[in-house]
């Protein structure tokens, strides 16, 4: 049995979305138990409760021996208000565990890979349960969990390290104590809801701070807002150009994004965890 606890590190889900989360994994994954903490339901303006109650219930789940894996159950945004404080509190029990996440959660996934603790998967989340493709991108990490790889990003070759994040999410992190050192890294981007102009921002951010990565690979690119004027060059276009200017090896797509496609992509050189 893999014990699952879910928290909301951001922005709160609802008991629907919960009840779908339980529904499923009752009906197609007898071997997994999901726990929602109470409070993912909390509001307080934009979060999930204050930065004292989300980062209480993230060191709750992490620390508590009796679960294996800690699954964020929603981005958006305020897990970057709680990364380094949670870090900085988690115990032996913390370090064995697997962390499930991404979009906004990218923060925690890239300070818990900076300290070595457990192991950072960027994956989807159980916000997405009441829709099919959504559940059928929450299938690909219980299948992961329970040690089918199967939905794990196509391109992972098992002898370069990986991590995949989206691009605002990595390029906020780059330059701060949260940055983990992404030497030799295939790194994979993915946006969702910004202007070509602002992808383009971003790039120019990435291409001046990461260090000698293998290489970049570019995720879905999806809701772009449509642009006062046409910015001349697509998210493609872009990627290419900033890599170009920085010498950084372009790859091609990956199948990460916000989006039913999205895949599991264990940071660093990663196996599905052992089933005990």
């Amino acid at each position: 049995m893999t014990n699952i606890a879910i928290c909301a590190p951001a922005t709160p889900i609802t008991r629907e979305q919960a009840e779908a989360l339980e529904a499923l994994v009752a009906a197609e994954f007898p071997a997994h138990r999901v726990t929602f903490h109470d409070q993912c339901f909390e509001r307080q303006g934009h979060f999930a409760g204050d930065d004292l109650v989300r980062l209480t219930a993230l060191l709750e789940c992490a620390n508590d021996p009796a679960y294996d894996v800690v699954w964020f159950a929603k981005g958006g945004y305020g897990s970057n208000r709680i990364a380094e404080a949670a870090v900085a509190r988690m115990n032996l029990s913390a370090r064995a565990k697997t962390y499930v996440g991404f979009s906004d959660c990218g923060y925690l996934l890239a300070a818990l890979y900076r300290a070595g603790i457990g192991q950072s998967v960027h994956g989807s989340m159980p916000v997405s349960a009441r829709s099919e493709g959504g559940r059928e991108a929450i299938r690909r990490v219980l299948h992961w969990l329970g040690g089918d790889t199967s939905g794990v990003e196509p391109s992972l070759d098992g002898s370069t390290p990986a991590a995949a994040f989206n691009l605002i999410t990595l390029a906020m992190i780059a330059g701060t104590p949260m940055m983990p050192d992404l030497t030799g890294h295939v790194v994979m981007v993915e946006e969702v809801s910004e202007h070509l102009y602002a992808i383009d921002r971003l790039f120019f951010h990435l291409a001046a701070t990461l260090p000698r990565v293998a290489g970049l690979r570019l995720g879905a690119v999806t809701d772009v807002p449509e642009n006062y004027v046409e910015f001349g060059q697509n998210e493609e276009d872009i990627a290419r150009y900033w890599c170009d200017r920085a010498g950084i090896p372009y790859l091609g797509r990956a199948l990460i994004g916000h989006n039913s496609a999205n895949r599991v992509v264990p940071f660093g050189l990663a196996s599905p965890p052992a089933q005990t």
